[in-house]
């Protein structure tokens, strides 16, 4: 018997090919990471609901937009100020025992604005209680903060993660809006509010739980020396990120301002997420893509994409075809996301050790400053050159701006070597 079967022939079974895994799939795998990216996107999305909802909010309640405008201002130039700090004391402590008591006080903040305009309060307490929410803490940051942290000495994985976190940006800033108006219009308008301060902080405590993936604080460097700003390269970057945020701010308004004078208000909306989608869309594909040997260089190439497929707004705008004005901001978003997804890299990259939720701080707040003032600008246009097309010119110019200060900088660099 022993005989017979050690002469049966041996058929060797063919060999399967490994399955290669998507850039997604790897990342994903790492323990921890689902736990604290889906707390985070809860977090996150309150961020694209805060200011529609207080406006909704503040205007109905006070019959005043240019009051809803003065205190939503009043609370971004509060954030400005108070982001890099809060984002300072999460880098030398810790994100848990930062972030807990920070999101607890902005959560304070938006429930106080709620009861302030239901119970006919005095204007200054709108400004107080708007301006106590920019203690929230930049979720986003502290994500890609965590996702450096997992992933340290694998570029690769670096890369397809800040993609991923681009694109979740995105997501959270086209369901915000949409989210927030839904709920002031159809339940009341102190709804879209209350909900955001719900998940904020929900999101915010689930976030801070997921300990196992936290990067250790980092003592506190020695004089200024470690500070973000001093660091070679950085404020360029933090230029062109005002620039972008500034493409943003502008093409949001004059896309108001032109959906209006067309007679389609209701399909403003439409035509923004549009934008916001062709974007996301292209931030998920872009992190399919090896990392770049050079990042600077594919920056300078992404920043001038950006600019040139801007321009395509400008001119569908000026035939007056809303149609193909939807078709052109879906083309023109595919260039943003991988424009800010190579910056984020290099902001990362640039900042210095133990500091990286003030690198990513900064950068966000130029960004916030880049869309206050691109929004000014592009609602002067809207209301000062001769047609509502001619208000995409402010976009393009900003993104033209971006490529200019990125060339300029990369040219100083090459000298300097």
């Amino acid at each position: 018997m022993i005989l017979f079967l050690a002469a049966r022939p041996v058929t060797a079974r063919p060999v399967r090919p490994a399955r290669r895994r998507s850039p997604y799939a790897r990342i994903f795998a790492v323990p921890g990471t689902r736990a604290f990216t889906a707390a985070g996107l809860l977090a996150r999305l309150p961020m694209g609901m805060f200011s529609v909802s207080a406006v909704l909010m503040i205007a109905g309640g006070r019959g005043s937009y240019a009051l809803a405008g003065a205190v939503t201002a009043t609370g971004l130039a509060a954030t400005a100020l108070a982001g890099p700090f809060t984002a300072r004391l999460i880098d030398r402590h810790g994100q848990a025992r930062i972030a807990v008591p920070a999101t607890a006080l902005a959560v304070l903040g938006s429930l106080s604005l709620v009861v302030c305009v239901r119970a006919g309060a005095p204007d200054w307490t709108l400004f107080a209680s708007y301006a106590a929410t920019a203690t929230t803490p930049n979720t986003g940051g502290m994500a890609r903060a965590r996702w450096a942290h997992v992933l340290r000495g694998d570029p690769a994985a670096r890369h397809t993660a800040a993609s991923f976190e681009q694109a979740a940006d995105e997501l959270c800033f086209l369901l915000g809006p949409l989210l927030a108006t839904l709920l002031c219009t159809a339940a009341a308008p102190e709804a879209g509010t209350a909900a955001g301060a719900a998940l904020l902080l929900t999101g915010g405590l689930l976030f801070a739980a997921q300990r196992r993936t936290e990067p250790p604080a980092a003592p506190p460097p020695p004089g200024r020396a470690g500070s973000p700003l001093r660091a070679r390269g950085l404020p360029p970057l933090l230029l062109t990120f005002l620039a972008t945020g500034a493409v943003f701010g502008s093409l949001e308004v004059v896309t108001l301002a032109y959906a209006d004078a067309h007679g389609v208000r209701a399909a403003a909306g439409v035509l923004l997420a549009l934008q916001a989608a062709g974007s996301g869309a292209a931030g998920l594909l872009y992190g399919l893509r090896p990392a770049a040997a050079r990042p600077e260089r594919r920056f300078l190439v992404c920043v001038a994409a950006m600019a040139g497929l801007l321009a395509l707004p400008l001119a569908a705008a000026a035939t007056g075809a809303v149609p193909l004005l939807a078709a052109a901001l879906l083309i023109a978003g595919t260039a943003t996301a991988p424009a800010m997804v190579t910056g984020t890299v290099l902001v990362q990259a640039r900042t210095p050790a133990g500091r990286l939720n003030e690198g990513m701080t900064l950068m966000v707040t130029a960004l916030l400053a880049g869309i206050g003032a691109g929004a000014a600008a592009g609602g002067w246009a809207a209301e000062a050159l001769p047609s509502p097309a001619a208000g995409y010119t402010v976009p393009a110019a900003a993104a033209a701006l971006a490529l200019a200060v990125t060339a300029a900088a990369g040219t100083l660099a090459a000298r300097r070597r």
